[in-house]
């Protein structure tokens, strides 16, 4: 009890203060003096004298010769706040995402480095353009070589995108529900069907378990969709990103899907 009072008394004193953050922020990029926090941060000589003194007594810094130097401990503590801070940030930014949308399939991981999606963009369908997410979705996916996708549902279109990922010597593989999937197989030239999965190219998990979001993943982007909590999956709203952070939490996200349904 005592140690975990220590931790939030600890992250109390650094979050309650800007301009303790402030100090540790430039700090944490390099090593500086009083004098040249103030130039940096334009905050008062004698407000960054006083808590450059406060975060010393508390050991978050450490003072050789004339510049001040972030501690191991501070290091720990701030990294953890900025990532909590930019994690609420990205999350209050695209609220109308995450908002009343279920979240249960997104794993403890993909929620701990969520701020890997903070370059994407969110792309809302309008009353002129209700087709707007599909059709950045098709179109990212045609111009693909390579597709990793969940598709909790199947739209016309996908038979066709993967016969031409497929036909130009790409690579595919989909989780889709078991009762779609015999439908989406059916509609695929067997030939190409037949060599693809020979070759390794294709993979198609049919699942019995509900899949509670959308996912798709080529070389250059990924986009995710997700379930109402009334169970309707939202059409009207995706976020996409050609970031490589976001394409690799998307990576992560896949595989844990398909540990939890195959």
């Amino acid at each position: 009890m005592n140690f975990d009072n220590d931790i939030n008394n600890n992250i109390q004193f650094l979050a309650k203060s800007e301009i303790r953050l402030k100090i540790l922020s430039e700090l944490y990029t390099q090593p500086n003096t009083v004098r040249g926090i103030v130039d940096l941060t334009k905050i008062t000589y004698s407000s960054v004298s006083s808590n450059i003194s406060k975060l010393e007594k508390n050991n978050y810094l450490k003072k050789i010769k004339n510049n001040y130097h972030v501690t191991s401990i501070a290091e720990v503590y701030f990294k953890t706040l900025m990532d909590f801070k930019n994690s609420a940030n990205l999350i209050d930014e695209y609220s109308a995402f995450w908002n009343k949308h279920n979240l249960k399939q997104l794993s403890l991981d993909s929620m701990r480095t969520i701020t890997d999606l903070k370059d994407s963009e969110l792309i809302e369908t309008t009353p002129l353009d209700i087709y707007k997410t599909h059709n950045i979705i098709k179109d990212q996916l045609i111009e693909s070589t390579n597709m990793k996708a969940i598709f909790p549902y199947l739209h016309p279109d996908y038979p066709g995108i993967i016969e031409t990922i497929l036909g130009n010597d790409g690579y595919v593989e989909i989780i889709i529900p078991k009762l779609i999937s015999k439908e989406l197989i059916s509609n695929i030239d067997p030939v190409l069907k037949k060599n693809s999965i020979k070759e390794n190219k294709l993979k198609i998990y049919s699942v019995q378990k509900d899949l509670e979001l959308y996912l798709t993943i080529c070389e250059n982007n990924m986009s995710l969709g997700l379930f109402k909590n009334d169970g309707s999956f939202d059409q009207n709203r995706i976020l996409i990103s050609d970031n490589p952070h976001s394409k690799n939490w998307a990576e992560t996200l896949f595989e844990h899907v398909k540990k939890q349904v195959i």
